[in-house]
C-alpha cells in the first residue's frame, strides 16, 4: 500500500511530522483540484486561533467562511457532540429524536415564527436553498399550475448545486453547468424600480405571475453590501399582493452573525417584515454541517408533502446537538451583545487607523467587508497570512472579514492594528517577493 493510503498515526494526524509543504504535496495527490493548493494546512485550534503544521499561530477572521460561531474546539459544543454522538448517532428520517424536534421548535421560538410553521432540516447552505427552491415550484397560479417565474438579485450566492445554482448569478459559477434550473430572473441589486415593475401587470402579462422572490439581506458572496433601507418591507408587500414567497437566505447572515438572530430582525434591515421562508446553515451547528429552511405559517410549512423531498442525514441528532449547544452558549454568554459591541469596535479601529488603502467598512455586526481603494484585497490578503491573519478577498476591492462570535476586543484590535499597518500597494511588489 502506498504511503498516502497508510492509516495515519497519531503523531501524522496532529500534523507535526511533515509540516505544511508535506501535508500540501500530499493533498495535491489525493483532492480534487476544485479549490486550488491549501493556502496552509490546519491542525488544531482554539478559541479565534488556528495552527498550521509548522506550529505557526493565525488569529482566524474567517471562521470557516461565518461557520465557526464559537471559535474553535469550544468545550460546550465538543462535549455535546461526544455525548450524543456515545448515545445516539443517526437513525435516519423515518424516527425522530429529541435533539431534531428540540432544535426546530428552538429554531421557531428565535424566528418568532407564528403558529402552524415548520421546520426542514438539511446538511447545508446549497441544501436549504435547494429545499426552499422547490418550494417554489409548489406555489400555483389561478388555474391551479405551478408558477415558474422566481425572482433573485444580481450578485447574490446561494449555492452550486443546479436548483442553488440556478438563483445564483455570477456567470463564472453558472456558465459551465447550464441549462440550469428555468424561470429564475435577476434583478439589479438594491433596485426598488426594477422590483417593481418585475411584479407590473405588464410584466405578469408577458412572463407569468411572480412565485417567489429570493434574497440575501447581506450579499456576503458580493462583498458584504447589504440591501438599501425599505427594501426588504417593499419586497414583502409585493409579494403579498402577487400571492408570491419572499425567502430570505440567511444561510451566512443568521444565527447571531449581523447581532440578531436573524438579520431580517433588525429593523433596519428588515423594517418588520415577516419573510415566507428563511434559509440557514453555516454558523448553525458552529462547525458541526447542519442546514435548516424556516417555512413561516400553514401556507409555506405545507408546501412540500409526504414524499416529495427528502435527505438521509438532515436532521441527524448529532448535528441537532450540535446546533442546540451553540445556541445555547449564545444565549448563555451573552454573545449576540458581544457581536454587536465588538463588530462595532472592529469597524472603528480599522477605520481610525487610518491606512491609505481603507476606504470604507460595511456590514453589521462580525459580518464586514474592509472596502480598498485599490484592488488590491488579494495581495492584502496574502500579506495578513504572513502577518498571522486569516481573512478573505471576496471581491478584488473588498476583503471579508467573517470571525467567531467570541471574537475579544483585544483581538479586533489586534487585526485592526494590521489593517492600519497597510501602505498604498506597490505594483512591482509581490507576495513571492517579500518572502
Amino acid at each position: 500500500m502506498s504511503d498516502i493510503l497508510e492509516p495515519m498515526t497519531t503523531t501524522e494526524a496532529a500534523g507535526t511530522d511533515l509540516g505544511v509543504a508535506g501535508w500540501t504535496e500530499r493533498y495535491s495527490h489525493a483532492v480534487m483540484d476544485t479549490f486550488g493548493p491549501p493556502q496552509r494546512v490546519l491542525v488544531r485550534g482554539e478559541g479565534a486561533y488556528v495552527w498550521d503544521a509548522d506550529g505557526r499561530r493565525y488569529l482566524d477572521l474567517l471562521a470557516g467562511i461565518a461557520v465557526n460561531a464559537l471559535g474553535h474546539a469550544h468545550p460546550t459544543l465538543t462535549a455535546a457532540i461526544s455525548a450524543q454522538l456515545g448515545t445516539l448517532g443517526h437513525v435516519s428520517n423515518f424516527f425522530g429524536t429529541p435533539t431534531q424536534i428540540g432544535l426546530a421548535e428552538t429554531l421557531l421560538r428565535l424566528a418568532q415564527a407564528p403558529e402552524g410553521s415548520r421546520v426542514f432540516f438539511a446538511n447545508s447552505g446549497t441544501e436549504a436553498n435547494e429545499a426552499a427552491f422547490k418550494m417554489t415550484r409548489r406555489v400555483l397560479d389561478a388555474d391551479g399550475r405551478p408558477r415558474t417565474r422566481v425572482l433573485a438579485l444580481e450578485g447574490g450566492f446561494h449555492g452550486r448545486s443546479m436548483g442553488a445554482l440556478a438563483l445564483t448569478s455570477k456567470a463564472a459559477y453558472r456558465e459551465p453547468f447550464e441549462p440550469l434550473p428555468g424561470g429564475v430572473e435577476f434583478l439589479p441589486f438594491g433596485d426598488t424600480a426594477a422590483l417593481e415593475a418585475a411584479f407590473a401587470p405588464a410584466a405578469v402579462a408577458e412572463r407569468g405571475p411572480v412565485a417567489a422572490l429570493v434574497a440575501e439581506p447581506l450579499q456576503g458572496e458580493a462583498g458584504v453590501r447589504p440591501l438599501p433601507p425599505g427594501y426588504l418591507a417593499l419586497a414583502r408587500r409585493l409579494t403579498v399582493d402577487a400571492g408570491a414567497l419572499l425567502v430570505l437566505d440567511e444561510v451566512q447572515t443568521g444565527m447571531g452573525r449581523t447581532g440578531s438572530w436573524f438579520a431580517f430582525q433588525q429593523p433596519e434591515v428588515g423594517g418588520g417584515v415577516v419573510p415566507d421562508v428563511v434559509t440557514l446553515a453555516k454558523g448553525l451547528g458552529g462547525g458541526f454541517p447542519v442546514g435548516a429552511v424556516v417555512a413561516f405559517g400553514e401556507r409555506a410549512a405545507a408546501l412540500l408533502g409526504r414524499g416529495q423531498h427528502g435527505t438521509t442525514f438532515g436532521g441527524n441528532p448529532v448535528a441537532a446537538a450540535a446546533a442546540l449547544a451553540t445556541i445555547g452558549v449564545i444565549e448563555r454568554d451573552g454573545v449576540l451583545e458581544n457581536v454587536r459591541r465588538v463588530g462595532a469596535l472592529l469597524r472603528d479601529e480599522i477605520l481610525a487607523a487610518g491606512s491609505p488603502l481603507v476606504r470604507e467598512v460595511r456590514g453589521r455586526g462580525l459580518l464586514l467587508a474592509v472596502g480598498l481603494t485599490a484592488p488590491v484585497a488579494a495581495d492584502v490578503a496574502a500579506r495578513a497570512l504572513e502577518a498571522g491573519f486569516i481573512v478573505n478577498p471576496v471581491a478584488p476591492d473588498a476583503i471579508r472579514l467573517a470571525p467567531p462570535l467570541v471574537l475579544t476586543a483585544d483581538q479586533a484590535r489586534e487585526a485592526a492594528a494590521f489593517f492600519g499597518s497597510l501602505p498604498m500597494p506597490d505594483p512591482t511588489d509581490t507576495p513571492e517577493e517579500r518572502r
